[in-house]
């Protein structure tokens, strides 16, 4: 398939991938059997009737000159018209690619206006091209004292009449209808039959300035399209696509998603950010996850999800944070940044302070979400891509006593690089490697006899509770080995998280402009 600008006029000032040499070649041009402009027409000679046809394009020329700039499409046109029937759509499409300003059907009647008053002027000579002319041209059955009305296209057998793109625009409007949109894109799924015949036309016309029928029609029924609704259309990130089903004869929807950006702040420790399908199932459903299907029955994804899809009348969504805080973990703070994809939005125009509001009415006391906004899918891999800062406040257990002095002593020295081996406890999902993270900043908060609080602020995905356990030496340095002592976390929360701003990373900006 094909999607085209369904508005605007067909190619024109888009050069030529083939030498002249080579257009040459391909539009007969020194080949033997056509020296001296000679054509079989009609089953016979007629290079005065040729000769005729090329004399306006000649007026300047000498024996001894190069073939009139004109002659290659006479000589392509004639041959197009001996193969049938052809509409001024098919014909004009033929040579898409020179001029601008016109339509096809303008460039097709354009031509046979031409062809048949060349023919007039070479008498005789030129019957057999006004007869060539006379199935799909009216003024040339009129000289030829022929009645009879034009008859149907043998390359798109009808389709570009405007009748016929009426009622395919009618079947696009009748389906976008049903849904809100702000720009769209139209698509062709050719039928086998239309496809073949072009393939012929190509191969037997030889024109080497063609556009592809699909291009036209998408551009000539979105133009219908856009006069009927106002819309524009968007060639990088439409809306809805317009598929035309030419084997059907009918219009098909593909309805983009709908991106929200914001933050959510997790209240509640026990369930992960995404939804989790039972390791033993695999989502079908056991007796290990109660026939759920699902090893937690709540996440932050689901906890937002449900009002998100009434709001805009969806199927799903997806969801995509900048990173991820441990089941057990609380996300507090500004939140952390996410963007919702909502799949095959019918409503788009969402109030993003009520559609807040009601989130967070419904999963109040477990997540809150805030700096709702419209996105795109390039935020998405904003999101994936960026390494920012996250800090973290997290309770400790220690094997034995410490003195405060000691423990600030160390945390400070703990300030640097921090090499991490893959944690056990992920070691099934993620890959056995050693990743280099740096530690910004490490302090004491409060400490007890065998507990502590600290502050970590560090790279993204440095792992902190095997920075203070050590994770049996697979995380150098780490605050037990540096204590002497084991050492781990009790509670974890996550205070801060960067942010994107216009593109750029930041620590500081919990805001996505679009």
């Amino acid at each position: 398939m094909i999607l085209e600008q369904p508005d605007g006029c067909s190619p024109s000032d888009r050069p030529s991938d083939r030498s002249d040499e080579q257009q040459g070649e391909a539009d007969g041009e020194g080949r033997p059997e056509q020296d001296e402009a000679a054509l079989q027409i009609g089953g016979k000679r007629s290079s005065q009737a040729l000769g005729e046809m090329e004399r306006p394009f000649a007026a300047t020329t000498t024996d001894n000159a190069a073939a009139p700039p004109g002659s290659s499409i006479i000589r392509t046109a004639l041959k197009i018209i001996r193969l049938g029937p052809i509409c001024d759509s098919c014909l004009g499409r033929q040579f898409a690619r020179l001029s601008t300003g016109f339509t096809n059907q303008e460039r097709g009647r354009t031509i046979k206006s031409f062809l048949a008053m060349a023919a007039d002027l070479a008498g005789i000579e030129g019957q057999s091209v006004l007869k060539d002319l006379a199935p799909s041209f009216r003024p040339a059955r009129l000289r030829l004292r022929e009645e009879g009305e034009d008859q149907s296209c043998w390359v798109c057998l009808g389709l570009m009449e405007p009748e016929r793109l009426g009622k395919l625009a009618a079947s696009a409007l009748n389906e976008l209808e049903r849904i809100e949109y702000g720009t769209f894109l139209v698509g062709t799924y050719m039928s086998g039959l239309l496809a073949e015949n072009e393939e012929l036309l190509l191969a037997d016309g030889g024109s080497g300035q063609a556009e592809p029928m699909k291009s036209e029609l998408n551009r000539e029924v979105g133009k219908l399209i856009a006069a009927r609704t106002g819309k524009a259309a968007d060639l990088q990130s439409p809306d809805v696509v317009v598929h035309l089903n030419l084997a059907e004869g009918r219009a098909q929807l593909q309805i983009n998603s709908l991106y929200i950006y914001g933050r959510y702040r997790k209240l509640q420790r026990g369930f992960p950010q995404t939804r989790w399908p039972c390791r033993a199932c695999g989502g079908a459903g056991c007796q290990r996850c109660g026939n759920s299907g699902r090893m937690y029955q709540e996440s932050v994804d689901e906890l937002i999800r449900d009002p998100i899809i009434e709001a805009a009348r969806a199927e799903d969504t997806v969801f995509h944070g900048s990173g991820r805080e441990d089941i057990d973990a609380l996300m507090l703070g500004s939140g952390r940044p996410f963007v919702v994809e909502v799949k095959k939005p019918y409503r788009r125009s969402l109030d993003y302070a009520a559609l807040r509001d009601e989130i967070n009415r419904s999963a109040a006391g477990k997540v809150e979400v805030s700096d709702l906004t419209a996105a795109d899918r390039a935020l998405v891999e904003a999101l994936k891509e960026a390494a920012y800062e996250k800090s973290y406040s997290a309770w400790i257990e220690l094997a034995g006593p410490v003195e405060e002095e000691k423990l600030k002593s160390v945390l400070k020295e703990l300030v640097g690089p921090v090499e991490q081996r893959t944690p056990n406890r992920v070691s099934h999902r993620r890959a056995d490697k050693v990743r280099v993270r740096f530690i910004h900043d490490a302090e004491l908060n409060e400490v007890r006899e065998r507990s502590a609080r600290i502050t970590i602020r560090c790279d993204s995905g440095l792992y902190v509770k095997e920075l203070v356990s050590g994770d049996g030496g697979r995380t150098k340095p780490s605050l037990a080995a540096a204590l002497g002592m084991d050492a781990r976390v009790v509670e974890l929360d996550v205070i801060d998280v960067g942010g994107v701003s216009n593109g750029q990373v930041t620590r500081d900006s919990h805001e996505y402009k679009v």
